[in-house]
């Protein structure tokens, strides 16, 4: 079973947000990045974008396939990991730890950790 913090928040398409000081960091959850398989590169925004709640925000390729990230978040992007560039796996190596955005903005619909736990049970059939 995926690890997922009951501290953060989720969405449907496998991101997870965490706010503090009305900036929400968002990442790749642990089920997005296992079913990915290894990253091997992402396409991220430019501080100064806008992003929207439920619209694609950037690119991942992993050895599987192509795959779109949502952003959970409507606002401007304040900060982006950089360090993913160069290495992309940390999103493997540790998704929680492995942010990919910082937004100033307001959330979408998120879900609760149990929710998500019972999304992906749903995903799963």
């Amino acid at each position: 079973m995926s690890k997922i913090p009951a501290e953060l928040s989720y969405t449907a398409s496998h991101e997870w947000a965490c706010e503090e000081n009305g900036v929400w960091t968002v990442g790749l959850t642990d089920y997005a990045q296992s079913t990915l398989g290894g990253i091997v590169f992402i396409e991220l925004p430019a501080v100064g974008d806008a992003v929207t709640a439920d619209e694609r925000f950037a690119d991942v390729e992993s050895v599987k396939a192509v795959s779109e990230v949502f952003s959970p978040v409507t606002g401007t992007v304040c900060a982006v990991n950089e360090a993913l560039a160069d290495s992309p796996e940390m999103i493997n190596d540790d998704p929680y730890g492995a942010w990919l955005i910082k937004v100033e903005g307001k959330p979408g619909k998120l879900l609760t950790a149990k929710e998500y736990e019972a999304e992906i049970a749903s995903q799963e059939g």
